[in-house]
């Protein structure tokens, strides 16, 4: 993310670094448009003092599904802030306004961090952003993306593209995915981990790449695994089995199977897998432990089987994955 304060328009005063402006226009989806504002609008100052300072930006008062909103600046404003979201576009087959698509591409050359929703990523392509670059949008959608503009590299099977400066989600709950993976970025793993608990999110689907966000147990106390995936995620440093995890839910291995499917979307090993890795990155940003003590507290063993399984989850290896995030964090610090 580039960042650095900027001059907001209405006040002449410095913005800061983390003003997020929402872009909306007639037609915008009400869904994309409410879990951006959920998750960056809300006041989480109890997580980290300042959050962020969310501006809703549009041509005059707009209309998304049966809600009338009443935008807090013009798009003009959106050059001024360090993230822009662009919310779904309704209609695919409609172009987006052009004040829209305008503001939005002097919002990136302005140094602005841009990232679409669901068919938002319609309005980053007619600016621009998006050729050459690989993008996402919904799945039902991702034909008429690529057949409209062919510069930009499509793919259908993720739930979200992360290209630095540009980033676009897959439909609907994969907006939630984007977001919660853009409050990783600026404020680390934990504060994303307990956003997403917060909005009792769903256990993430399978997707192209690494997800970033520990998913949350389901939200009925009654439950089978509702007992189960908290006990297990505080004991990742033992050495769990499936046998282990059928007993602890009175149940056989094969039922736990079929459960574990249900709600996670994978199997009871896999999801053990994914919560070491989550836990190895937590550990990795906000300690100074050694690879080998962090492979010992997440349930790994050695630092070189930690090493392959990170590195072939998240893409890069663990002593990497530490510098770039702290890197990162100093630029925004």
């Amino acid at each position: 993310m580039e960042t650095g304060t900027r001059e907001d328009t209405r006040t002449g005063t410095r913005t800061g670094t983390r003003t997020v402006a929402i872009a909306l226009t007639d037609g915008m989806l009400h869904f994309e448009l409410g879990i951006a504002y959920e998750v960056f609008g809300a006041d989480l100052t109890h997580l980290v003092d300042p959050w962020y300072d969310v501006t809703l930006c549009g041509p005059g008062p707009i209309r998304a599904g049966r809600f009338l909103l009443e935008p807090d600046a013009g798009l003009g404003q959106l050059p001024y802030a360090d993230t822009v979201i662009v919310p779904g576009w309704a209609d695919v087959d409609q172009a987006p306004p052009a004040e829209l698509v305008d503001a939005v591409r002097a919002a990136h050359e302005a140094g602005a961090r841009v990232a679409s929703l669901c068919t938002g990523a319609f309005v980053l392509a007619a600016a621009g952003l998006l050729d050459g670059r690989r993008a996402t949008t919904h799945w039902a959608h991702t034909d008429v993306l690529a057949d409209r503009h062919p510069l930009v590299e499509v793919d259908p099977d993720v739930l979200y593209v992360d290209n630095g400066s540009v980033l676009t989600s897959a439909g609907k709950a994969a907006s939630m995915d984007l977001c919660l993976h853009l409050v990783r970025l600026d404020h680390g793993s934990g504060v994303a981990n307990t956003v997403a608990r917060r909005l009792v999110v769903p256990p993430h689907r399978a997707g192209g790449q690494a997800q970033f966000v520990t998913a949350p147990v389901p939200a009925q106390d009654d439950h089978p695994l509702a007992e189960l995936l908290p006990w297990a995620i505080e004991r990742l440093d033992r050495p769990l089995t499936v046998e282990d995890l059928a007993r602890r839910a009175n149940m056989s291995s094969r039922h736990l199977g079929r459960h574990f499917r249900t709600v996670t979307g994978t199997t009871p090993l896999q999801w053990l897998l994914t919560q070491r890795i989550r836990r190895a990155q937590e550990l990795l940003e906000a300690t100074g432990d050694s690879v080998d003590a962090i492979a010992e507290a997440v349930g790994m063993g050695t630092a070189t089987t930690l090493r392959r399984h990170f590195n072939r989850t998240i893409g890069v290896p663990p002593d990497a994955y530490r510098r770039t995030f702290r890197n990162s964090r100093s630029s925004v610090g």
